[in-house]
Parts: structure tokens; sequence; C-alpha cells
């Protein structure tokens, strides 16, 4: 009798491991795939800012659109309306759907990148990477010159009221370069492309003013072929 109550007690203790081991295994299970989703949803926030977002991208934002004349509000680190607003000025400006929404594509037009943990950044040094990337992409094979000259191009748009007023603005309107339509503009710059755009952005424009640059042996626009061509710099003719 002894043997079979042990054996009973045995089996008993033995299931009640066994449901404490797997109630133990369902909650980290359940803990990891919170975790999961949470860690998902961070992600796919931080690739957008609109309003109801707060912190340092949207002060960023702010500031920006302040300084380039979008934006009257306070620099506080809230996207309110005043904001969105003020985001869908730019984005109509700039040729982009105007949502009010602070995307991949508005950011870059912004030059600012979004990223989770990192907040925002801009300036000179990724407006100089996005104009190398803009030159690797359209000039590479081109005469060290020719691809100084296609940089100035772009910072020649940007001072020009009919073209928008910021360098990835005028990368990425709609049809402007076909780097950008091909996706040759995310291939990544070498030293070379690099050069040419830090010697322009340092004042360096060997096409004295020109707006618009084709190669005569592939474009195939009546429009831009009707252009005055001022000069000619290896396989692209550089225009007002």
């Amino acid at each position: 009798m002894g043997n079979k109550k042990n054996r009973k007690f045995n089996v008993s203790v033995i299931n009640t491991v066994l449901t404490v081991i797997l109630l133990i295994a369902m909650a980290v299970t359940a803990a990891v795939t919170l975790t999961e989703l949470t860690s998902s949803d961070e992600a796919e926030a931080a690739t957008v800012i609109k309003q109801g977002s707060t912190g340092k991208t949207v002060r960023t934002i702010q500031t920006k659109l302040k300084n380039w004349g979008y934006y009257t509000g306070s620099v506080d680190g809230i996207f309110g309306s005043g904001t969105k607003k003020a985001v869908m000025y730019f984005q109509r400006k700039n040729g982009l759907p105007a949502d009010g929404i602070v995307g991949k594509k508005t950011a870059a037009a912004m030059g600012i990148s979004l990223s989770s943990g990192s907040g925002a950044t801009g300036g000179n040094s990724n407006d100089e990477y996005l104009l190398a990337r803009l030159i690797y992409g359209e000039a590479r094979g081109e005469p060290y010159t020719g691809q100084v000259a296609v940089a100035a191009v772009v910072l020649n748009r940007v001072k020009s009221s009919s073209f928008p007023n910021t360098i990835a603005g005028v990368i990425y309107q709609s049809g402007a370069f076909t780097a950008v339509s091909d996706g040759q503009i995310n291939l990544t710059p070498n030293a070379t492309a690099l050069r040419a755009a830090r010697d322009a952005m340092n004042g360096w424009d060997p096409t004295y003013g020109c707006l618009f640059y084709y190669n005569p042996r592939t474009a195939t626009s009546a429009w831009i072929r009707s252009k005055k061509i001022n000069l000619t710099i290896g396989e692209h003719v550089f225009c007002v």
C-alpha cells in the first residue's frame, strides 16, 4: 500500500511541476512576443513624423521650416496643426504629396534622416553627401570639371525662385534627374564625386550660372533641346 501511495504522490508532483513549467514557458513566449511587437511598432513610428509626434526630430523639422519661411509658430517639439500646415506648404512647394506627414521622401527633401533613437540630422554634411550621390549617379563617367558642373546646376537651382529652395528639394523634384528616376541616386559615391560636391559647395561653378544640362546623344525632350547652349563639358551641354 505504501508504495502505491508514493507512486500516486510522485505522479501528482510531476504533473504539478510540468504544469508550472508550461505556464512559465507560456509567460516567457508572451513576453517575447510583446517585446517584438513593441519594437516593430517603435520602428514603424520612427519612419514617419506626423501630427501628435513630439521630440527632437519635430524640433528639427520646425526649425528648418521656420528658417525657410514655411512656419511661423513656436519651435517647441510638438507636431500640432500649425506644423502640419507648414509641412503641407513645403510639400506643395517641392512637388510632394501634401499630406502633412514627414515620411521618407519629405524628410529627404528637407535634408534630414529619420531613424529611431537618433533623431534627425541635417546640415552641410548631409547636403554634400546627397549632392555627391547625384554626381555619381548622373556624371561619374564625366571629366572632373563636368562633375562639379552637375553639382553647380543643382546649387544654381536652389538659388533660383523657379525651383525648390533646398538641395534635397531640387534633387528630388519630380522628373528633374534621371539618376533619381532610375535609382542610381542610391549608389554609394566615390571619392571623386565627394570632392566635386565639396568644390561646388565651396563656390566653384564651371557653368557660370546654368540651370540645365543634358546629353545631346541621349536626350529625347524637345523642350530641353530648345534651350540655348552656353557651353559643353564632356558629354553634357549646359543651358540657362
